[in-house]
């Protein structure tokens, strides 16, 4: 008997699996993208198959968490290594791997942005952008202001959710110390009438820097010369609200302003690092050097969590941010730095930078091709292999929730078609209406499995627009 063949006996079916989990799981910590939800039992490279053995070609990656596709040989390889050898240690003690991964990240970082700096690990995501909080609030004096985009997301803890702009996040919970003010982020396909792409960024950077005119503005006061606020969370791409990239003056020019006024710049790097969009962070795309950078998902290709953040030394170094400064049980674990580490070296050894860009650009060229044979397809976009196609009415500009909606049950319902056998397609919904399909790819896609994705793009579009 196969491997499969002994997992296959053991299973209990679907039918059972989903009667237990509406009985017993929270619904809370997880999101059913569609009604019953999608049960799979195995994955591999850009593929995930359900309990029929039906083959679903994954395009969102567990949102930019497995950059390097599923079952990546090498990186498991690593994890099984690290089992055998040091499975274990508690954070409070060293081990080989967390100091090189710490010192090949802030090697990495000042070598592109010129400053020095510390990394500090945490467990996941959320839990990294509350660490930086901390940090933030350490550094001035505890403010607890920040300001944040419209469209952004930086997590769903407390401190998280207040500074990510969806109060439907918050509505229930209340605020915990941090709050934000969000600020217009330049949104090109959704511009103002009568303006360019960078006309719009250059506006939003105007009407940000008025906040600091008089002290009569709301956030500045020019007697001690001192701002309420005390950073600014961005993500250079946003990733849940729609992989909508901004103009490539928007941050620098941004930039300025806060260097004017003291306000520190927090880049949120959780979904878009580790060569998402071609460069190990996203925000080298754009000229300016970030007071903090934070990232996690794609550090372990989803196999452990672990995350963390840099930040310079002014911030972090132990006589400001002493031993114990905030701490988790799990941070820096052995199995999670083993990985993080590999992930670095091979993204430079096979060189993504070359490569994203490449299979970016073809997938663009496809997707602007099946833009001209769909006119609910009304933008496209991307920077690397982030890449967004936003789905409207035939007028093709307002929002079509609900065209998408059915896509995603189509996708899912793995009857798609191709070379006589179905087939299946996993997309991910993001935007600020909902309506933008987020295309997340393994970085390891194949040219032919880029044509197979338009393929079937295609014949789900037309599916869709026919119920």
């Amino acid at each position: 008997m196969t491997l499969l063949e002994k997992h296959t006996a053991l299973r209990i079916d679907d039918a059972q699996l989903l009667a237990d989990e509406a009985r017993y799981s929270s619904f809370g910590d997880t999101v059913h993208y569609v009604d019953p939800p999608k049960i799979f039992r195995r994955c591999e490279g850009s593929w995930m198959f359900d309990s029929a053995e039906v083959p679903f070609l994954d395009l969102q990656m567990w949102y930019s968490a497995v950059n390097f596709g599923y079952g990546n040989r090498r990186l498991n390889g690593v994890l099984k290594h690290q089992i055998d050898e040091l499975p274990q240690v508690a954070s409070q003690y060293l081990h080989q791997s967390r100091i090189e991964l710490a010192k090949t990240i802030a090697l990495d970082v000042e070598g592109k942005f010129g400053r020095k700096g510390r990394v500090h690990f945490n467990v996941g995501g959320a839990q990294a952008i509350e660490d930086s909080l901390k940090l933030v609030r350490n550094a001035s004096n505890g403010k607890s202001l920040m300001f944040a985009f419209e469209g952004g997301y930086h997590g769903r803890t407390l401190g998280a959710s207040s500074i990510t702009s969806s109060y439907r996040y918050r509505r229930r919970f209340g605020h915990f110390g941090e709050r934000a003010m969000f600020i217009p982020f330049p949104y090109p396909f959704r511009r103002p009438k009568g303006m360019t792409p960078e006309e719009y960024s250059d506006a939003c950077v105007r009407q940000f820097a008025r906040l600091f005119e008089t002290e009569y503005n709301g956030v500045w006061d020019p007697k001690v010369g001192q701002a309420e606020y005390a950073a600014f969370y961005v993500e250079p791409i946003q990733g849940t609200g729609g992989y909508v990239i901004p103009p490539p003056n928007f941050f620098r020019d941004l930039k300025k302003v806060l260097d004017q006024y003291g306000i520190l710049m927090v880049v949120d790097e959780i979904q878009m690092g580790f060569w998402r969009t071609g460069k190990l962070w996203s925000i080298e795309h754009f000229g300016v050097t970030p007071d903090v950078l934070v990232f996690g998902k794609a550090l372990t290709n989803g196999l452990n969590p672990l995350s963390g953040l840099w930040a310079r030394e002014e911030l972090i170094n132990p006589t400001v941010f002493p031993p114990g400064s905030t701490h988790s049980t799990f941070n820096s674990n052995p199995l999670g730095t083993a990985l993080g580490l590999e992930v670095i070296r091979m993204g430079y050894e096979l060189d993504y930078e070359t490569s994203v860009p490449a299979k970016g650009a073809y997938f663009l060229e496809g997707l602007r091709d099946l833009q001209k044979r769909h006119k609910e397809i009304g933008d496209v976009d991307g920077l690397g292999l982030a890449l967004r196609a936003e789905i409207c009415t035939e007028d093709g500009f307002t929002p079509n929730k609900a065209l998408l909606d059915r896509m995603v049950d189509i996708g899912l319902a793995g009857e798609l078609e191709h070379k006589g056998k179905k087939i299946g397609l996993v997309l991910d919904v993001g935007g600020w209406y909902k309506n933008v399909i987020t295309l997340a790819p393994s970085l390891d896609i194949t040219y032919e499995e880029i044509d197979l994705a338009i393929v079937l793009l295609d014949q789900l579009l037309t599916r869709a627009k026919r119920r």
